[in-house]
């Protein structure tokens, strides 16, 4: 391939995965893969500069401004920073800065920082009152974001003097909040982010600020992007200005005198960055003398004085000693291998995922297997490849169990799927998950009884399973928090009037796989008990409701489960309603019509606008077709919206829903 071609092909890999990850906040390819593109580019470009565009990945900074936000000029340009892979590279950079010094005859020292992985953003205050906050962007233009910049704890509203100044820093979400977080979205049933620096950018660019704000967002302020009224001779003396200012400033700072300090700093950042409680994907050397910045210069894309350090990944072989099984709180059995302990990239690894049954295969590992392991950054180690060549005829093949290790419930595996799952509701290690969606508005929706407060009962050993909700008392849960007596007394009135749901809040609040809120109510009204329900055979379930045989074999083999059959007996103990309550139908309005729900409605939830359609004699559909009678269109309606205006079927604002049903 001619270089023009390969150039072309690169621009345009590089701008999609600059899209996923800078705008759309769902990288495919890891951080190495991406900058092994981009240095490939760069280097052809170097060679054959004829074909250098100003649209080229290299000559600007990755992120678009979404059209959903208000613009930001910024007064002072957000660059990005060239990045370099090798000591090599980093003297090359020093010759260059002293060749400049000898010219200006400067005085220099570097300043060398963790790179944070997060997103870049400018704070801007007046008289020392935070007025505005903005993302990078394009470096030039950014989205303002001065409402989700406020809800992030670290960063102040009011500096401790009033001066004009606009700050630089890095918002993230540190390891441990960044695992809790999507420990609570799997358990929730949500998409799981990929990394913290896309949950963190996710996060601060949301429309809505309530949502920013239920995120453990936090900052590191790295520079001064302007400032009125002070000089400053160094970098050093502006981070320890804005320290004094109240600024969360980066936390690893240290001021060198050569090259070889710097490397030294460096090596002291990779050696130490597994005790970091935030990811990093590098370190930043800066020239501190700011006269000299000046004099240096930048290009469009990156400042001449400073250049970025990415920690190439580190690869090393040890042994695997054995393969044994986790579960995970949404029942997920993974294998996990047992290692020869062995340092790579500044941290001792003797444990890491192994994915899935298929990845073993793929990789045709076995147990005492040699094996080559790669840390790259801060993401999990991964079995990369096996040794083959040094099998001796010992080694052991894996086998996923056929039940689950922790309850001893069948664990299976749907066709289509690569995970194992254990099948048993009162298994402990699901017990966070099943209670929290047990409680959850897709179940008994039981005020109060969220995701938080089920993780306090089960770590105080006050439940163990879904049924010991309706064993709790006012003593117990007003234990959990201080002056919590009149939370307790609301959320045992909630428990206790729980009991009293429709059958169809039951089978949901079960989660039995495959069966969500939608076909619970259709298995409520079809069978009016539970008893019913689970009498009905995998034929009856097909032929009757229509339902695949997939989901049918679900229902039964849920509604074999010994655990199960000892959970609903002990919910019938505890007084809990196991009977379809009949709805009266106000008219037949809707009779025969179909709806579809898109976007996001002011006044009701889906499910409530539902159950008003259901209650006029109407159905509702999860897609839009020909047969298809009304869309219901809420804020931010997207391709169901687009595909009903394309095939003519009539689109109803909210307002127009609400005559309707006068």
């Amino acid at each position: 391939m001619e270089a023009k071609e390969r150039i072309e092909e690169l621009r345009k890999i590089i701008e999609y995965h600059s899209k996923k990850y800078y705008d759309e906040d769902k990288p495919e390819i890891s951080d190495y893969e991406y900058d092994t593109l981009m240095n490939e580019l760069k280097k052809l470009e170097k060679e054959n500069p004829e074909y250098i565009t100003k649209d080229s990945p290299t000559q600007k900074v990755g992120g678009h401004v979404r059209e959903d936000f208000t613009k930001v000029t910024h007064e002072v340009p957000l660059q990005s920073l060239q990045d370099v892979f090798s000591f090599e590279e980093l003297y090359d950079f020093d010759k260059r800065i002293k060749e400049k010094a000898d010219e200006f005859d400067e005085k220099f020292n570097y300043c060398v920082e963790t790179k944070i992985d997060g997103l870049s953003c400018a704070i801007k205050y007046e008289n020392g009152i935070l007025v505005q906050g903005a993302t990078r962007g394009d470096g030039i233009v950014g989205e303002e974001i001065t409402p989700n910049v406020k809800t992030i704890k670290t960063i102040p509203h009011k500096l401790k003097e009033p001066i004009n100044i606009t700050v630089r820093g890095e918002v993230f979400i540190s390891k441990g909040d960044f695992e809790k977080l999507n420990e609570e979205r799997e358990i929730l049933g949500e998409p799981l982010f990929a990394n913290a620096r896309n949950a963190a950018a996710g996060s601060l660019r949301q429309l809505d600020s309530k949502i920013t704000a239920k995120r453990p967002l936090d900052i590191y302020i790295f520079n001064v992007q302007k400032i009125e009224g002070k000089e400053f001779n160094s970098h050093w003396e502006e981070l320890n200005y804005l320290e004094s200012l109240g600024f969360n400033v980066v936390p690893f700072r240290k001021l060198c005198h050569n090259m070889k300090e710097v490397i030294s700093a460096i090596e002291e950042i990779g050696e130490n960055r597994e005790n970091l409680t935030f990811g990093i994907d590098g370190a930043v050397v800066k020239v501190d003398n700011l006269k000299f910045r000046e004099e240096l210069g930048s290009t469009f894309k990156v400042p001449k004085w400073a250049i970025a350090y990415k920690y190439p990944p580190e690869k090393k072989e040890t042994i695997l000693k054995d393969i044994i099984c986790q579960v995970g709180r949404t029942g997920v059995i993974t294998p996990m291998a047992v290692l020869e302990p062995v340092k790579v990239a500044g941290s001792t690894i003797s444990k890491t995922t192994l994915h899935n049954e298929d990845f073993i295969k793929e990789k045709d590992l076995k147990i005492g297997d040699h094996v080559i392991i790669q840390k790259q950054g801060d993401v999990i180690p991964e079995v990369v490849d096996v040794l083959k060549d040094k099998r001796d005829g010992t080694e052991k093949d894996f086998e996923m169990p056929k039940v689950c290790p922790v309850c001893g419930a069948p664990a299976i595996r749907e066709e289509g799927e690569a995970a194992v799952r254990c099948t048993g509701i009162e298994c402990s290690a699901k017990a966070l998950r099943n209670i929290a969606h047990f409680a959850s508005k897709d179940g008994m929706n039981i005020d109060g009884l969220g995701y938080k407060i089920v993780e306090q009962l089960l770590e105080n050993k006050l439940i163990k399973d879904i049924a010991d909700i309706y064993s709790l008392t006012v003593e117990d849960i007003a234990s959990l928090r201080k002056n919590g007596k009149k939370f307790a007394e609301n959320l045992v009135n909630a428990i206790s009037e729980s009991k009293n749901r429709d059958l169809e809040n039951l089978i949901s609040a079960f989660g039995i796989r495959h069966v969500g809120k939608k076909l619970a109510k259709v298995l409520a009204k079809k069978y009016g008990t539970l008893e019913n329900l689970m009498n009905a055979t995998a034929f009856d379930l097909t032929t009757k409701d229509d339902i695949g045989e997939v989901i049918a074999e679900s229902i039964c083999n849920f509604f074999k489960e010994n655990q199960t059959l000892d959970l609903i007996n002990r919910l019938k103990e505890a007084g809990v309603n196991m009977s379809h309550l009949q709805e009266v139908q106000i008219d037949d309005r809707f009779e025969g019509k179909t709806f579809v729900l898109t976007g996001t409605l002011s006044k009701y939830s889906r499910g409530e606008a539902s159950d008003i359609i259901e209650k006029f004699g109407g159905k509702t559909s999860g897609s839009v077709s020909k047969k298809t009678d009304y869309v219901l269109a809420g804020e931010d309606a997207g391709s169901k919206l687009d595909k009903a205006q394309k095939l003519g079927v009539t689109v109803l604002s909210e307002e127009e829903f609400e005559k309707m049903i006068k």
